[in-house]
């Protein structure tokens, strides 16, 4: 199994957001501002970095008519260390972040993975997939965040970029724009994608 690809699937290939379509709920609802996208991305990689190894390390001994539940326990064990971290390290981003942290235990990106890949392979390649899916689906958060932030208030980051003459839309940071913004990208990245395989083949 090559690593590499492993880990660029879920950056690119496979990116959970824009090509899977997957944990849509937390997508649009934490990506009105850059510090909730990057809070709940860091988050997501290392419920599912960890709840990827655990598994993998126990795959052999859970029971398949038991394998869903024991990977919600295991999931949500992490979700809990996320959880009471922000509690007490970052309590304006866990007020920020609100249900969906919780949530993150029956995200479909982490059952997925469990599932599809870590119940089937061994403990370094299910971390490289936990991360690299990980960070695909927080750089997804990020870019559209950021595209949500600008054009609804001026600010990155809640910084001023636009001015104080700029005119705020504020549909955007509400969810209509979310939805609008996001089909756009998943738009754009299906066309780089198929125009990248086009020419892989072409090259082949």
């Amino acid at each position: 199994m090559k690593l590499r690809k492993v880990f660029f699937d879920g950056l690119f290939l496979n990116n959970p957001v824009l090509v899977q379509l997957i944990g849509m709920c937390s997508v649009l609802a934490v990506t009105t501002s850059v510090k909730n996208a990057i809070g709940m991305g860091a988050s997501v990689i290392f419920v599912a970095t960890c709840s990827n190894v655990v598994i993998s390390m126990l795959r052999k001994f859970i029971p398949d008519k038991v394998r869903i539940p024991a990977y919600v326990v295991i999931i949500a064990t992490f979700v809990t260390l996320v959880q009471m971290f922000l509690q007490a390290y970052i309590p304006s981003l866990y007020d920020s972040l609100g249900l969906f942290i919780p949530l993150i235990v029956v995200n479909c990106l982490i059952l997925a993975r469990a599932e599809s890949f870590a119940n089937k392979n061994k403990i370094f390649p299910s971390m490289i997939d936990g991360v690299g899916q990980g960070i695909g689906y927080t750089l997804a958060l990020i870019v559209l965040a950021s595209i949500r932030e600008i054009i609804g208030t001026g600010k990155w980051f809640g910084f001023p970029i636009l001015g104080k003459s700029y005119v705020s839309i504020g549909v955007i940071t509400q969810a209509p724009g979310a939805f609008i913004i996001l089909g756009l990208l998943v738009a754009g990245f299906n066309v780089i994608g198929k125009k990248v395989t086009a020419k892989k083949e072409g090259g082949n």
